[in-house]
């Protein structure tokens, strides 16, 4: 079908996940999804942010900063390595991860977010 429809499908699978109908539009497994979808739209992209995601879960401890971090610089690498429609898509699919994560945001300024390995 063509980039479009690639686009559009992952579009598709990122909100069922983050959105998902059975859980009442709530919670949702979007980080890894949206990882997914990168490595397949360009798997040189998705290893990036999947290595940025594991280089920070590493360093801070903090999944959910992990996450944040990998979809703030995965527009930055589909730019160098696909160009601006997958920029662009990402940039997308960052923000919509950004946006479900504002309570871990909240979470993580107040000092109370869990860290990796160290239960809730």
């Amino acid at each position: 079908g063509g980039p479009e429809l690639m686009l559009a499908a992952g579009a598709g699978a990122i909100l069922g996940h983050l959105y998902p109908v059975w859980l009442g539009f709530r919670g949702g497994k979007g980080v890894a999804t949206g990882l997914g979808i990168l490595l397949a739209l360009d798997w040189r992209v998705g290893a990036l942010a999947c290595a940025t995601w594991l280089a920070a879960a590493l360093i801070f401890r903090f999944s959910s900063l992990s996450a944040l971090l990998a979809f703030l610089l995965a527009p930055l690498y589909a730019w160098l390595m696909a160009g601006p429609r997958l920029a662009v898509f990402a940039i997308l699919l960052g923000a919509l991860v950004w946006w479900r994560h504002r309570e871990n945001i909240r979470r993580l300024v107040a000092g109370e977010e869990p860290r990796v390995g160290k239960g809730t």
